[in-house]
């Protein structure tokens, strides 16, 4: 799972998926000071989130 950090801006790489509240353990955040968001959606501590790499292939025709 790809996580952008603001403040400082960084991007950090963690096996997914994970619960916000274990993410937010991980990075060692204090959940009450920090928010997850997505596509402008809150995610609460309990919802799992998972971020998954686009793989494509293309036919032989």
């Amino acid at each position: 799972m790809k996580v952008l950090l603001r403040n400082p801006a960084r991007e950090l790489e963690f096996d997914g998926p994970m619960t916000v509240g274990k993410l937010l353990a991980r990075l060692d955040l204090n959940r009450e000071s920090h928010l997850v968001i997505e596509d402008g959606t809150l995610f609460p501590a309990d919802a799992v989130v998972e971020i998954r790499s686009v793989i494509s292939g293309g036919s032989s025709s």
